[in-house]
């Protein structure tokens, strides 16, 4: 109901004995009362709207990629089974992920029109969309290389969501450097998945940050402060970030802050 706060404000307004004009007070203090509460309603619904939207596109878009291969095989499943895991996924929300992977292989599903309403709701917040195609990147990673045709799938991805080739080269330079900090996986010759494990050099730190291993400790400081702002799980969350998705972010800001330790110990900075 919208209009509790004005009939609070007549009834104060009656008691106190404050006449005409105090009834007149008591309207509008509790008109604005209905405005800011109603508003706040508002907000929670756009939230829940846009958390829901983030979910179900991300498994529908996964499953997008892992289609565009051509068959999806029992080691794809097992993939997105794993990208699932890692988000700590179970009971309802993982059954809701594996149907919207399910959407996402069909034939005829509609890449362009998803990234054009995903990105009309994460309007003005790019940490969102950046987030979102660090997800895609992972997944096409996830079995150690990157296939032709998800490589176009993703390159649509980018162009929908408003992220030039350029910035979206540099994403999958800083992916790349990700998964020596244990954000990236590789094929064993026994058919499994595990995570790379060839050691971090300074220059997959720099990737992972967006910077040159020429770069001064000034330069490097502000792009590592920047990630870090951009990454922050509860801020993520905030702006329409699903919960479950909040582990993910957690593991970004952990390489993002190994990665910078990493760069202060070779580079002799604090």
């Amino acid at each position: 109901m919208q209009y509790w706060g004005k009939i609070i404000g007549v009834a104060v307004a009656l008691m106190m004995g404050g006449g005409f004009w105090g009834v007149v007070l008591g309207l509008l203090v509790g008109h604005m009362f209905d405005k800011a509460r109603s508003r706040k309603m508002a907000w929670f619904a756009n939230q829940r709207e846009r958390q829901a939207l983030f979910f179900a596109t991300t498994f529908e878009v996964m499953g997008h990629l892992t289609k565009s291969k051509g068959r999806v095989t029992e080691a794809d499943i097992h993939i997105a089974s794993q990208l699932m895991d890692r988000m700590n996924l179970h009971g309802d929300s993982r059954t809701a992920a594996q149907n919207a992977f399910r959407v996402g292989k069909a034939d005829n599903y509609p890449l362009r029109e998803k990234m054009r309403q995903f990105r009309s709701v994460c309007f003005g917040r790019f940490d969102l969309i950046r987030m979102f195609l660090e997800i895609q990147i992972q997944a096409a990673f996830a079995d150690g290389s990157l296939h032709p045709n998800e490589r176009e799938v993703l390159y649509v991805i980018a162009e929908e969501l408003g992220i030039s080739r350029i910035q979206f080269d540099q994403f999958l330079r800083m992916m790349q450097g990700g998964a020596q900090f244990g954000g990236g996986y590789h094929q064993q010759s026994g058919g499994g998945w595990q995570q790379a494990q060839r050691g971090p050099t300074l220059e997959d730190a720099c990737n992972v940050l967006g910077v040159k291993t020429t770069d001064d400790a000034t330069t490097i400081k502000r792009a590592y402060r920047k990630l870090m702002s951009e990454h922050h799980p509860d801020k993520l969350v905030a702006k329409g970030l699903p919960p479950e998705m909040m582990e993910m972010a957690k593991q970004k800001a952990q390489e993002i802050q190994k990665a910078y330790e990493l760069i202060k110990e070779q580079k002799g900075f604090k």
